[in-house]
């Protein structure tokens, strides 16, 4: 018996040993079924799963993009594959379209996360593996990103209210997982656009990756540990961050006073928490630093204005305040009405109109 036989059946076992508290009691569960290698795996191994825990539920998801002109093909493999292991199967399809500069790649991953949302099971499992996982480090790090980027995947989140997203595989390499459905004699299928390495993930999984392996065999484990501990440093960051933020907040904004307090790397966090709250994407670091230091420096009669695409942050009496932006159009005329004096709601300008009475100055202004 070779090596693969004789560990292959232990694959399942490791699977069950590393299965999250967190799920614990939920037996509904999803697979995303690409049709590939890796959703291949997955779908084998929750099946085995499946026939030694009673009342496991198993289903799978496969989206057609139509980005392919194999895409019907995989469509049809993943329904006799399914068909096979008896396991129900929907069929999505979706249009993907990109725009603002967004990749086609980024735009079918929106168009896919948006369909596993709409998953009526308690669990949605994805085959990220450990290879992805390093690739993933080193593509965040090579962006320049921080520790909330390369912490990478985490292997639990929420994906929808009562619906978490789990990825089982991402202790397993990638020769693990094909010795295991060549064991069973399961058939996956081969997306061309993989060979393209005009898209970064793939240069790095055809050219540069074969090379470090021969150097470094062990380089998916200590990225992935990397991962794992900038996950623990990226939560501390957002631990610090919300108390920093409480601590704050005056009304709808932050006091200047108490910000000056904090130390400029707090202050930083403190303001891309702030901005996460309100669904505001992060300024690039260059711009979010110069406007803090404006901030810091400038005169009291003075405004410091950082644009973003959601909205302006500006220094007002000694609080920073976020304005978000309206409407990019010409607004329709808008009556103004007296109310006995209450406000007047106009939400198409993102507010109210508000009356006050005042006494009139006498001539030659007040004394």
């Amino acid at each position: 018996m070779d090596a693969s036989r004789k560990t292959q059946p232990e694959l399942a076992d490791s699977l069950i040993k590393r299965w999250p508290d967190e799920m614990s009691g939920l037996f509904a569960f999803e697979v995303g079924l690409s049709g590939g290698l890796d959703s291949v795996a997955l779908l084998s191994l929750l099946c085995e799963v499946r026939q030694r825990r009673p009342g496991f539920e198993l289903s799978a998801v496969h989206v057609h993009h139509g980005l392919s002109a194999n895409a019907d093909a995989w469509a049809a493999h993943c329904q006799a594959l399914c068909g096979a292991l008896q396991v129900p199967l929907r069929i999505e399809r979706v249009r993907v379209s990109a725009g603002g500069g967004e990749s086609v790649e980024a735009a079918a991953r929106d168009a896919r996360y948006a369909v596993y949302r709409r998953s009526r099971a308690q669990v949605v499992a994805l085959a990220h593996h450990q290879d992805d996982q390093a690739e993933t480090v080193l593509l965040q790090l090579l962006r320049g990103g921080g520790p909330r980027a390369l912490a990478a995947m985490p292997a639990l989140r929420e994906l929808a209210p009562g619906t978490l997203l789990w990825r089982p595989l991402l202790g397993f390499t990638r020769e693990r997982l094909e010795a295991y459905v060549r064991e069973r004699r399961l058939s996956w299928v081969e997306d061309e656009s993989n060979r393209d390495t005009r898209f970064r993930r793939n240069l790095l999984r055809q050219d540069v990756l074969p090379l470090l392996a021969k150097a470094l065999p062990h380089y998916r484990s200590h990225l992935a540990r990397a991962a794992m501990l900038q996950a623990d440093a990226a939560a501390m960051l957002d631990e610090v961050a919300r108390q920093d933020l409480q601590a704050c907040r005056v009304g709808d904004g932050l006091e200047c006073a108490r910000l000056r307090a904090l130390s400029p790397p707090r202050r930083r966090q403190l303001l891309l928490a702030w901005l996460d709250a309100m669904g505001w994407p992060a300024p690039e670091p260059g711009a979010l630093m110069e406007f803090l230091r404006q901030v810091e420096q400038a005169g009291k009669g003075a405004s410091p204005l950082l644009t973003l695409p959601s909205g302006y942050l500006l220094r007002f009496a000694d609080t920073l305040q976020a304005w978000p932006k309206v409407l990019d159009t010409p607004l329709a005329a808008t009556p103004l009405l007296w109310r006995d004096g209450n406000a007047q709601p106009m939400s198409e300008w993102g507010g109210e109109l508000a009356w006050e009475w005042r006494e009139p100055l006498e001539r030659g202004g007040a004394k």
